[in-house]
């Protein structure tokens, strides 16, 4: 039986670790052929080659142009299209609007909002002709207030705004290009594990140990991403999937 990604060539940023290493392997598993890429040479290089040669890897800085275009046409190269791309690379910082440094907010803007522009751009030159889906990964922080995380959440609503943008201009264009968002909350990755205080075990907080909890797994969030790479979800496009096991309707 073919897989949900059979034949299709994906790109995901941020692909070493976290949600991007959990996205790689769902598309691999469903028959996709993926490139992944990561500033984490040395991650990125073991996970495709733990993958059998079914992923390619390489280094990218997603707030280069100059790696986009390096990236973009590696992609051309070797596969000659471009199915399915996920702008899964960022960073979290924390700090409310008092605790905030400008730096922080400039740093922030440039990994998590200026990469993604860059992506979509990227992504609907090389998907334009052909068709495709790209998927903006932003947090549950860009739609729901979070006081403490008050620059991380600006980056992330600029990347729910820029999506509908996207899907907007690609139908108008009539271009078969969908772009939506990931909303996800508490994903137990490295990246959040940081966040949580010394001593304190992040397993006990996750909807495993009590559905009243916010953390899901990383596998949580690629089936997510997975539903909308794949054509089941052709008729998806510009919306916001929230993967928060109910904390923002909680939060109303």
């Amino acid at each position: 039986m073919a897989g949900r990604m059979e034949g299709k060539v994906a790109l995901v940023t941020g692909g070493a670790s976290g949600v991007g290493r959990a996205t790689v392997e769902s598309f691999v598993k469903e028959g996709a052929r993926v490139v992944l890429t990561d500033l984490n040479v040395d991650a990125g290089e073991a996970l495709a080659a733990a993958l059998g040669g079914k992923a390619l890897f390489m280094r990218h800085d997603a707030t280069s142009a100059d790696d986009w275009d390096a990236v973009m046409a590696m992609v051309r190269e070797r596969f000659g299209r471009l199915d399915v791309l996920v702008n899964n690379a960022g960073i979290l910082l924390k700090g409310s609007i008092e605790d905030a440094t400008l730096d922080d907010w400039q740093r922030l803007m440039r990994v998590n909002a200026d990469s993604v522009f860059l992506g979509c751009k990227a992504g609907v030159e090389m998907m334009r002709t052909s068709g495709g889906s790209i998927i903006n990964m932003s947090s549950i922080a860009g739609i729901a207030a979070k006081d403490d995380y008050a620059a991380y959440g600006a980056s992330k609503a600029a990347i729910a705004g820029l999506t509908r943008a996207v899907a907007a201009h690609c139908r108008k264009a009539r271009y078969r290009i969908r772009c939506n968002s990931i909303h996800p909350d508490g994903v137990m990755t490295p990246m959040t594990a940081g966040s949580y205080p010394k001593g304190v075990d992040p397993a006990r907080f996750t909807i495993d140990a009590d559905p009243m909890n916010r953390a899901c797994l990383p596998e949580d969030v690629a089936a997510a991403i997975l539903f909308l790479a794949e054509d089941g979800s052709r008729a998806v496009n510009g919306i916001e999937l929230r993967v928060d096991s109910g904390q923002f309707v909680m939060s109303i």
